[in-house]
């Protein structure tokens, strides 16, 4: 018991810890450092827009599964906190650069106003179903495999397979819809 409580327990804590401290630094560069007075966050999101567009997703999803690598609980509120810090809070009182929870009409509204569409959340869906794993698990395949071929893979295939298919989904759907 105090084996399996010490090897499985305590370590994966450890490096869950090690993994998303980092998480949290960066969270905060990208929404406290300002570029030309607007924040890193709108920079990089802006950045990754075109080809989040093909995926049907948007800059600011693919910059939150980017922050979230350590940690995959953390993109939810990662998104939210940046939707809000790109696209304002849109008359919803909702605090820049801080973790909040809107809910129902507030986070609907919210979602509304940062374009997102049936579209954008079935990829999303898809996109969180294939990506990949969260910093600890790929830290435990090295630990266990000790092998950057393996730890690659699994890290990179989930990945491209959610690149895949999100990219297929959105054209399907811009094809039948007509846009």
């Amino acid at each position: 018991m105090y084996r399996s409580l010490i090897d499985r327990t305590i370590f994966v804590l450890g490096r869950a810890c090690c993994v998303a401290a980092p998480a949290g630094l960066v969270i905060w560069l990208v929404a406290n450092v300002h570029v030309g007075g607007v924040p890193v966050a709108v920079h990089i999101s802006q950045a990754l827009d075109p080809f989040a567009w093909y995926l049907g997703l948007s800059g600011v999803i693919l910059l939150a599964y980017i922050i979230a690598i350590p940690a995959n609980e953390i993109v939810v509120p990662t998104l939210i906190m940046l939707m809000i810090l790109v696209g304002g809070d849109h008359g919803l009182g909702l605090a820049a650069g801080k973790m909040v929870e809107p809910e129902g009409e507030a986070m609907r509204s919210m979602l509304q106003a940062n374009g997102w569409t049936l579209m954008t959340s079935v990829c999303m869906l898809l996109f969180v179903l294939l990506h990949n794993p969260c910093g600890t698990t790929i830290w435990t395949i090295w630990k266990e495999t000790r092998s950057v071929k393996w730890t690659a893979f699994a890290t990179f295939l989930p990945l491209a397979m959610g690149f895949v298919v999100c990219a297929l989904v959105a054209a399907i759907w811009r094809f039948v819809a007509g846009t």
